[in-house]
């Protein structure tokens, strides 16, 4: 299958979170096929330097931070650092997350402030960090990753599905406030995707199901999700700004 060219992403300074496996790997490998500059942040750092590695041979090789997205000081310091690796940013990808599983009576203050670090907190300081250099290139890109999950009410992620939620309403407020700097932001919204995390939680049955849910069979890849990226990122989108696209074959 080929493959969409986006000139307009070749030299592109690229920031991608929890870009180590997963949707995340897809997406590093995608910009950086696409000749764009990318640095990602990730905590797993065996599997950040295996892609680093694997990428070595690329126009840019991609640079990897290992930084823990809880904590907002190392965040904004490591988006300096990027900016000046790089020279600039034009494109952040806040693609970091986790899903762990969690029953409404296990939820416990502590828990809801870390589960919204790991899931909220860190896009909105993230994008705060990259916007003054945004605006002094006289424009910009921020892609947001929300989920499925809260739009069909799956089971036992009340906290991720809060946190969730409310990244659309970030995308929305930060598209409305940056609109006249010419920064774009919206929101990506992944199905299920067939990456190693996700198939520790599904059986071959529980795969079944989802397939038999969408409008479309087959699996999701992450490399279906890095082409929806990719477009939005491209100026070949320069009028997509405070919406959300979803990438979910039709599950219903």
């Amino acid at each position: 299958m080929s493959r969409a060219i986006y000139p307009s992403l070749a030299g592109k300074r690229v920031f991608i979170s929890g870009g180590g496996s997963g949707i995340g790997e897809g997406l590093v490998e995608g910009f950086v096929a696409q000749g764009a500059r990318v640095a990602f942040c990730d905590i797993a750092q065996a599997e950040s330097e295996a892609l680093v590695a694997r990428l070595d041979g690329a126009a840019f090789a991609p640079v990897f931070h290992h930084v823990d997205l809880r904590d907002i000081d190392a965040v904004q310091a490591m988006i300096g650092r990027v900016e000046a690796e790089l020279g600039g940013i034009d494109i952040v990808i806040n693609n970091a997350a986790n899903d762990d599983r969690h029953s409404i009576d296990d939820v416990t203050p502590a828990y809801w402030d870390e589960r919204m670090a790991v899931n909220l907190r860190h896009l909105f300081f993230a994008a705060q960090a990259a916007i003054p250099a945004m605006k002094r290139a006289g424009s910009g890109v921020i892609l947001n990753f929300g989920s499925i999950s809260w739009h069909l009410g799956l089971p036992d992620l009340v906290l991720y599905q809060t946190a969730k939620a409310a990244i659309e309403g970030l995308t929305r407020s930060l598209a409305r406030d940056l609109g006249r700097d010419n920064i774009r932001v919206n929101t990506i919204i992944p199905g299920n995707v067939k990456t190693p995390r996700q198939m520790t939680w599904y059986t071959p049955e529980g795969e079944a199901e989802i397939v038999a849910a969408q409008c479309l069979d087959g699996r999701i890849m992450p490399v279906d999700v890095a082409a929806l990226a990719l477009f939005l990122a491209s100026d070949d989108a320069r009028y997509c700004t405070g919406h959300d696209y979803f990438i979910d074959a039709g599950w219903r």
